[in-house]
């Protein structure tokens, strides 16, 4: 029986190697995708495997040399994809907020050109398990590579990364840290401008280095 061109598509993009341990595939699975029955495909490859290879050479590589094995939890979204997740309140912000973000073969509105993969670091998660441990995990990414925005949540201490060819250099959460000797819920852990942007953070994640012999 003859591939349907849809399937053989899929199956060629699937096959795009990104960088050494990752290809496209392990970034095209989507619960929305499946959940709705639509192939989650970039129509622009070239600049989806473009920025993907950036994504993974720059951060994921790093990360996963340093770490061990990334989950991916979910990474790109088509425009099909993203808006129909929008439309049935998955957790699918609108798809101009996710250009360069989680649909990677779109520029956003500055221009930008991005891509966004949701992770776990399964050895992270079950070695810092405490609340508010997810930041040293999020200075180190901070102080050692160039991401453009991170975004923590409580569960796994998933996270957002996102790189961008112009970064923003920002760091968010939904789980929550010590601030000034009480407890912030959610919200910016820095940004440019603020006080704890700049200099050197080691003394934030000490007991990271020491667990990974970084």
């Amino acid at each position: 029986m003859a591939q349907s061109p849809a399937y053989a598509t899929l199956e060629r993009v699937g096959r795009i190697r990104l960088s050494e341990n990752f290809f496209m595939r392990d970034f095209l699975y989507s619960e929305v995708a499946a959940y709705y029955g639509i192939a989650n495909l970039p129509d622009n490859e070239k600049l989806a495997a473009e920025v993907g290879t950036a994504l993974c050479e720059n951060l994921l590589e790093p990360m996963q040399k340093c770490f061990g094995r990334l989950h991916i939890r979910s990474a790109f979204r088509s425009c099909a994809v993203n808006a129909i997740g929008n439309r049935n309140n998955h957790n699918c912000a609108s798809n101009e907020a996710n250009y360069a973000g989680h649909i990677w073969d779109r520029v956003d509105g500055d221009g930008r050109r991005g891509a966004t993969a949701c992770i776990v670091i399964p050895g992270f998660a079950d070695r810092f398990t405490q609340p508010g441990d997810w930041t040293e995990l999020a200075w180190w990414l901070h102080d050692n590579l160039p991401y453009c925005s991170l975004y923590f949540f409580p569960q796994n201490w998933a996270f957002n990364i996102t790189w961008s060819d112009k970064p923003r250099r920002r760091i968010d959460s939904y789980a929550g840290w010590q601030l000034d000797g009480g407890w912030k819920n959610k919200g910016l852990l820095t940004e440019p401008g603020m006080a704890n942007h700049e200099g050197d953070h080691t003394n934030a994640y000490s007991r990271l280095e020491q667990e990974f012999g970084l």
